[in-house]
């Protein structure tokens, strides 16, 4: 996968250069969705000694969680919204926009969050939302010492691209449970297919009835007991070899 990450125009010897140009091979060697969002956290915080921490919170069902962080300042003051329900993060997930903060010394939005990010020496942050099929599903967040860290262009532009990079992994991880779901789904239709026949043919050689009869029998009883086709085929099946039957499988 070709990296996102625009490099600039920095020397070599920039902590911002250096962690651009290792994103990709960063990205190439982890193997699951946590180790990409850790290892994209952890190039964030490196693109400025100015960063103290960085990274990724994600909304599922209602809640948000920190999956990556670069160090426990993270975790902590994330932990404050959390608890506050309230705070730069979760502005960033709720509108879909980059939130930031300038100084925590003279912010006045989120209730008492600027008091405790102050508290944990945090002066200033940015918060990026992560789309994902045209949903925010959560945010990169960075925090830094200083106040108006992320006042400069450059820096908010890369930060803004590492987002990126956290939105590929999360939609390839969503892609690949889906296609995890799917697989289920196939092997349980195929395998109450399976029982069905097994008990189709059962019935065939009973009633000496064709197929199509054999089948309306096995949905009249479904229906009157109330039970899905498949599991009367199950105890049909069972019934007649004494043994459960043995469903087919789908082999992706």
């Amino acid at each position: 996968m070709p990296s996102t990450i625009d490099q600039g125009t920095g020397g070599p010897d920039r902590p911002e250069a250096r962690s651009a140009a290792t994103l990709l091979e960063l990205v190439l060697s982890t193997r699951t969705v946590e180790e990409h969002l850790h290892q994209v956290s952890v190039a964030a915080a490196g693109l400025s000694r100015s960063i103290a921490g960085a990274g990724v919170t994600l909304r599922r069902d209602g809640h948000d969680l920190t999956v990556a962080a670069s160090n426990d300042l993270v975790m902590a003051v994330d932990e404050v919204q959390y608890g506050l329900a309230t705070g730069p993060c979760l502005d960033s997930i709720l509108t879909g926009r980059t939130v930031a903060v300038r100084d925590t010394v003279h912010e006045d939005r989120w209730d008492d969050y600027p008091a405790h990010a102050l508290g944990r020496g945090v002066r200033s942050s940015l918060s990026v939302p992560l789309h994902v099929g045209g949903t925010t599903v959560g945010a990169l967040n960075a925090y830094a010492r200083e106040a108006a860290a992320f006042d400069d262009d450059d820096l908010s532009t890369r930060l803004h691209r590492f987002g990126a990079e956290a939105e590929v992994a999360i939609a390839i991880a969503l892609r690949d449970a889906e296609q995890h779901a799917l697989v289920e789904q196939l092997q349980q239709a195929i395998g109450s297919r399976s029982v069905i026949d097994q008990a189709l043919g059962i019935l065939m050689a009973r009633r000496r009835c064709s197929a199509a009869e054999a089948f309306a029998i096995l949905r009249s009883a479904s229906q009157s007991r109330n039970r899905k086709v498949a599991a009367i085929a199950a105890d049909i099946v069972t019934a007649t070899t004494g043994a459960a039957p043995q469903p087919g499988r789908f082999e992706p």
